[in-house]
């Protein structure tokens, strides 16, 4: 099978607290703005895979994504911010655009396309009602979740300056298995206050399903691929 490596996106975790009346403001704010995103997201998608638009290249991918959050993170309390972040996730989904190209041409392309979906889906409504409702202590989970990104991220880029199809698969599964973590512990920051800002917190809800969905998208394609 062809290496379908691509770069892992990592968001920064949070800490802080507010009243319950504003975390739940958040979370609805948050998920609203999420909606729009993933909606936008797709949109440019299957525009790349339809016209058939090549990838950005790693060195672009990596300044645009870094440069659009750095942007975010220095006006998260302005309304440009929301522009920027729609302009993070478009981007975002035209380098999911040819993954999902090379992932149709493959026999079982459209299967492993649905079920990256569905799974993604799935966990996503799974983690976020657990995470609203557990009254567990799961601020443990960031300093893990981020530094395991952070491996992922580097191992990722050598899976892809070495040509290492099994590493890059490797990498595939410890993503998507990082990615669910960080649903539940961002879900659970914004219902115990540790996010006040809706902006930020959908900039990391996106991130990490984006990284759920790509990843699942390379373990269902590899699977269903002859080679």
């Amino acid at each position: 099978m062809q290496n379908h490596s691509r770069t892992v996106a990592v968001a920064m975790p949070y800490g802080g607290a507010v009243d319950r009346g504003t975390a739940h403001r958040v979370l609805r704010n948050t998920y609203a703005l999420l909606s729009m995103t993933l909606l936008f997201s797709a949109t440019v998608a299957w525009a790349a895979v339809a016209f058939s638009l090549p990838a950005p290249g790693l060195i672009l991918t990596l300044v645009a994504y870094f440069g659009l959050l750095f942007g975010i993170h220095k006006l998260k309390n302005r309304g440009a911010a929301v522009g920027l972040v729609f302009a993070l996730t478009g981007f975002m989904g035209w380098t999911l655009g040819p993954l999902l190209t090379r992932t149709l041409a493959l026999p079982a392309g459209g299967q492993a396309v649905m079920l990256a979906l569905g799974a993604t889906g799935a966990v996503f409504l799974a983690l976020s009602a657990y995470g609203r409702t557990t009254k567990r202590d799961l601020s443990w989970m960031g300093g893990f979740l981020f530094a395991g990104m952070i491996i992922a991220l580097l191992a990722g880029l050598a899976a892809v300056f070495f040509q290492i199809p099994a590493l890059a698969l490797t990498v595939s599964a410890v993503v998507a298995l990082l990615s669910a973590g960080l649903i539940l512990f961002e879900t659970k920051q914004i219902v115990d206050g540790g996010e006040t800002n809706y902006v930020l917190a959908t900039v990391s809800l996106f991130v990490s399903i984006f990284n759920l969905f790509a990843s699942l998208l390379q373990l269902f394609g590899f699977a269903g691929s002859d080679e």
